[in-house]
């Protein structure tokens, strides 16, 4: 097919790139596909000081890098730091699990928790460990039948069904699984062979006035003195492949575990980092970023700083709901703050600007070399962007209010999926349906409060109602006394606790249904999920089935029409590399931010009993006889390390190594200028936040005295 080949050729006319001429700026930024590291990335990492190959980081016969990286509960990143199956993670990728162990009596978020032998270690449920063995490239299969003529819905159909017999038909081990994903918006198929590990328990953690130390007040912000860190263990089979929790389970050998490194940064120190990037969109066009940064993420941003205001008054003042809501205030507060960022670091680049700049440029040569089939590509954009951008503004409303941040409007869509179970699928359907959602909700309701959620209720639905568009908004809304309203539902529901919700489910679909649409939170929920699915979800499909086609046939002719410049996929939580370089920069004039902070910062923000900013003595003390162990350096003790890294959500977790591929960080964040790289990115503001391997050995070590896991470890000293 025609197409195929000329996306071939592009790929290979940017991978044979000479970099000769260029300078490290130029080559740093990307998340690139491991396997296919050869020729212009592997010259640019040497370029930039690595001494690795690509086959160091991605081997399928041999031991590599890639070997030591795991996919951690689906949405962070992991790495075997042992021999002995030891997993090493964010404190907040680890802070759900953490949570579920702890209680008033026995707080690990509090006071921290330590498994001195494998007994000690605990057990969790559903948790994850994935490591990826065999990437292929699928692209032909994929495509196979596929031609320019036909319509998209069909293009898509026959996709999917390639993508099905290519899974159903992929080499792999009994144990291990397969799945197709796509790259560059849908121009290229990888397939993924990965062995999911079931049994991963709870190591280490130190207590969250280290391991979130500076909360969310210094979430995204540099300088920054956290100790972000977790530690789990991987259990396997007397065979060493996956299984489900038994005593028999021994702990996991991996096949690589990263050596760490004593010797610590320096600036311009070559970094790579290895993990799973959750979502970008590089390749937007300028109205496309210019709808999120001034449309969608100001709506968002408003929904969650009044959410965020009204649990943090209730958290502050009761120690029972600060356990319950810490690890949702935590997930709601982290992408609030990164939408503030993201969107001022768009307007503070210039981003959009530099968009429609390269979109001239790209039109000009469109015409001048008469590209047949990319002359209308910007102005459908402009088209499409107009036309979606109030369902795209609907829908977030619906998402951000009556699915995410108003808990007990989430507990009427569980009960609005079961009715409609029912209606689909009869009795037997319902019955399915109402054992998952009687499930789920004891794990909502063992963290809810309705006084908490009742003032958010009334503030969120009141800026639904008020910014909406119009035709989006359920009758109930219009003109209500939202204060009336907010009383009138939570006095009388049955959904706001467990006992009233299995009450309203207990009997047949029949008398259930109708019970529930007696409810009054029921039926006030029931007309937003279905104004959501008859008028916002089909017309968002609908307009996003088109932007996907343009947005295909976009990134294909950016990369025919510029063959000299660096393209890479967007990050959708497959395994990438990024590198870059240790180096500080200047975010407003007059100030310059350095690399390296230390322990001296955590005792200068330190604020007794505030719960973003305490420390605990046993740290104080050790700052004050200077107790650092072989992890100091020159009498201080460094904490977190910045760099050029190019990293977004899923990389947390992520191992920074060195030149030789030892171990040298932690990444867990991104500063607040540099959240817009998931849009665009800038070398010059860009950077992300790492705690310095250092920091986590000196915790382990000499703050909690787990000798036993220091053990487990490899230390070195490449530098010397």
């Amino acid at each position: 097919m025609k197409f195929i080949k000329q996306y071939v050729f592009v790929i290979i006319a940017f991978i044979t790139l000479s970099i000769s001429a260029q300078d490290t700026r130029d080559i740093q930024g990307g998340m690139w596909i491991p396997s296919l590291l050869k020729g212009m990335n592997e010259q640019e990492m040497q370029q930039l000081g690595s001494k690795m190959t690509a086959e160091d980081i991605y081997s399928v016969n041999n031991s590599s890098l890639k070997d030591a990286i795991a996919h951690f509960g689906g949405g962070c990143t992991s790495e075997m730091i042992s021999p002995n199956g030891l997993l090493l993670t964010n404190h907040h990728c680890g802070f759900g699990v953490i949570q579920s162990h702890s209680s008033v009596e026995n707080d690990y978020l509090k006071d921290g928790f330590w498994a001195k032998s494998y007994e000690e270690e605990k057990i969790n449920e559903s948790l994850t460990a994935t490591f990826i063995k065999r990437i292929d490239d699928v692209t032909a299969e994929v495509f196979k039948g596929v031609t320019n003529d036909m319509d998209e819905a069909s293009k898509m159909r026959l996709i999917s069904q390639n993508i099905n017999k290519v899974t159903a038909a992929a080499q792999k081990e009994e144990w291990q699984k397969a799945s197709v994903r796509e790259f560059f918006k849908g121009n290229q198929y990888l397939l993924f062979i990965t062995e999911v590990f079931t049994d991963v328990r709870l190591v280490g953690a130190p207590p969250s006035a280290i391991g979130k130390f500076g909360a969310d007040t210094d979430n995204w912000m540099w300088p920054r003195h956290t100790g972000d860190f977790s530690m789990f263990r991987v259990y396997a089979d007397a065979n060493n492949r996956p299984a489900n929790y038994s005593k028999e389970n021994v702990p996991y050998k991996p096949n690589h575990y990263l050596p760490i490194s004593l010797d610590g940064v320096e600036e311009n120190d070559f970094t790579l980092v290895f993990g799973f990037p959750g979502r970008t969109n590089e390749y937007l066009p300028a109205v496309g970023v210019d709808q999120i940064a001034n449309v969608l993420n100001p709506a968002k941003i408003e929904i969650r700083d009044n959410a965020l205001k009204i649990v943090d008054s209730y958290m502050r003042k009761d120690a029972d709901i600060k356990i319950k809501y810490a690890s949702k205030f935590a997930s709601t507060a982290n992408y609030w703050k990164k939408w503030i960022g993201e969107s001022q670091g768009i307007n503070q680049t210039n981003a959009i600007e530099k968009k429609r700049a390269l979109e001239q440029e790209f039109s000009k040569i469109v015409k001048e070399k008469d590209l047949v089939g990319y002359q209308t590509l910007l102005a459908d954009f402009e088209r499409l962007y107009k036309e979606i951008e109030g369902v795209s503004l609907a829908r977030d409303y619906w998402i951000e209010v009556a699915y995410r941040n108003v808990e007990l409007l989430n507990i009427t869509f569980s009960a609005f999926q079961l009715e409609q179970a029912f209606l689909r699928g009869g009795e037997q359907a319902f019955n399915q349906r109402r054992d998952a959602v009687l499930g789920s909700l004891e794990g909502k309701f063992k963290n809810y409060s309705a006084e908490v959620d009742k003032p958010v209720f009334e503030k969120l639905v009141k800026l639904y109602a008020d910014n909406s568009p119009k035709e989006y908004i359920s009758s109930n809304m219009v003109g209500a006394d939202f204060t009336a309203l907010a009383n009138d539902i939570y006095a009388n529901t049955k959904l706001a606790s467990l006992a009233g919700a299995n009450e309203l489910m207990t009997g047949s679909a029949e008398e259930v249904i109708k019970k529930l649409n007696e409810d009054k939170a029921y039926a006030f929920g029931k007309e937003l999920h279905t104004i959501f699915y008859s008028k916002i979800e089909p017309k968002f499909q609908e307009l996003n089935l088109q932007l996907g086609a343009v947005q295909k046939t976009y990134m294909k002719a950016l990369m025919e029409v510029f063959p000299n410049k660096r393209f890479f996929p967007d990050a959708n939580s497959t395994l990438r590399v990024n590198y870059g370089l240790v180096q500080g920069y200047e975010p407003k004039d007059g100030i310059y931010y350095t690399t390296q902070t230390y322990l001296k910062g955590v005792m200068e923000k330190y604020v007794p009993g505030d719960y973003e900013f305490d420390v605990p003595q046993k740290l104080q003390d050790l700052y004050e006889t200077k107790d650092y162990g072989p992890y100091g350096e020159n009498g201080k003790m460094p904490v977190n390390i910045m760099s050029t890294n190019h990293m977004t959500g899923g990389n947390s977790g992520s191992p920074v190594v060195d030149a030789y591929g030892n171990m040298i960080g932690l990444a867990f964040d991104t500063t607040w200028e540099g959240t817009m790289s998931d849009l665009y990115y800038d070398a010059d503001i860009v950077r992300s936040i790492m705690v310095d391997i250092r920091y986590v050995l000196f915790i382990i070590d000499k703050y909690a005295g787990a000798q036993n896991l220091i053990d487990e470890m490899t230390l070195v000293h490449p530098k010397k």
